[in-house]
């Protein structure tokens, strides 16, 4: 009985010696070291809440956020270059076909036939009416800078506080001063009926007739209702001399055409000018491009910038954090061989009562 008493009492003595209570401490902390090696392990950060380092965790979020809203202007800027540049294909397009025009009125200049001018007014008024459609069609996006009364605008930073704006410039022919060849190089006037040839016809000195597509002026008159007449032979003896004149619509007309040198002329200046006025064109959009495109890259860089400024602010050296695991896990396998060795220190003790 009083053995008995003298084990229970020495039990409910015994405690924990300052080597457990140590080893038991440095357990608690090298786990506690493990989790946060382990987290930064998992999410590559080394900061991954205010409660890690709030100087570091508000700082990268400032950056990050702001990295961010650059993004969105990036794209923005992107899209503006592409904007231009479609006005400027547009220009390169439409520069081409007002060559082509010029080299056709000057043609056209060097010529005083009408079949020819005729010919040269309808390639003319096709060129307008192409430079009209690639004016139309330069738009991006619903943005078109080759037609007038519409604008660009860029903003540069997140506060929109710095920002481009693109005036667009009418680029049609309209636009650019040229003006429809029909009608202008060469001038029509009636000069009296015209009815067609017959061998058993009969006109009066000073009437058209046709034959064919030729307008031929009665000098002679002649009557073929009872002998019929031979047309070459009227033409032989002068009764009908040829002309430049053309037949109407209906060809109950003979019309006299003017060529118009002048106007072919003034033609000519309106397409160099609007030559001059493209190559202005080109030049400022060409200015506005290379802004956006230089401020697309500084934007570009500075957003790399921020974000590398965050990422130094938070993310950990994978490197070093393995190497710190290896440790902490060391450290933790000696600790708890130290505990185990007091623990069996311990029940040897115990084991003498």
């Amino acid at each position: 009985m009083c053995s008995k008493v003298f084990w229970r009492k020495t039990m409910a003595d015994i405690s924990l010696t300052a080597s457990m209570r140590s080893n038991l401490l440095s357990l608690q902390q090298t786990q506690s070291l493990m989790d946060t090696t382990q987290e930064r392990l998992s999410t590559g950060k080394k900061v991954n809440s205010a409660i890690d380092n709030p100087s570091s965790y508000y700082t990268a979020q400032s950056l990050t956020n702001r990295a961010s809203d650059l993004s969105s202007l990036l794209d923005s800027m992107g899209q503006a270059v592409q904007t231009i540049q479609a006005a400027n294909e547009g220009i390169e397009a439409i520069t081409e076909f007002a060559s082509q025009a010029k080299a056709i009125a000057n043609s056209a200049n060097d010529t005083s036939d009408v079949d020819s001018i005729e010919n040269y007014m309808k390639q003319f008024d096709e060129i307008l009416e192409q430079i009209d459609g690639i004016a139309k069609d330069s738009g991006y996006k619903g943005v078109n800078l080759l037609e007038k009364d519409q604008e660009l605008k860029v903003v540069f930073n997140e506060d929109r506080s710095s920002s481009l704006t693109v005036k667009s410039d009418d680029a049609s022919s309209e636009g650019l001063g040229l003006h429809a060849a029909t009608g202008a190089w060469t001038s029509e006037a009636e000069k009296g009926n015209a009815t067609e040839f017959k061998t058993n016809g009969k006109a009066d000195a000073g009437a058209y007739v046709f034959n064919g597509d030729k307008v031929y002026e009665v000098k002679k008159n002649y009557d073929g209702t009872t002998n019929a007449v031979d047309f070459n032979t009227l033409v032989a003896d002068g009764s009908l001399v040829e002309t430049d004149y053309k037949l109407n619509d209906d060809k109950s007309k003979a019309i006299e055409v003017t060529i118009s040198k002048d106007k072919i002329n003034t033609s000519i200046t309106e397409v160099e000018d609007a030559v001059s006025k493209l190559r202005n064109m080109a030049s400022v959009f060409g200015n506005n491009y290379s802004i956006v495109e230089n401020r697309e890259e500084f934007t570009e860089n500075l957003i790399n910038v921020l974000e590398e400024g965050a990422d130094k602010l938070t993310l950990a050296d994978m490197n070093e954090e393995s190497a710190n695991m290896l440790a902490l896990q060391t450290r933790q396998q000696l600790a708890i061989n130290s505990l185990s060795l007091a623990s069996q220190a311990a029940q040897s003790v115990l084991s003498l009562f």
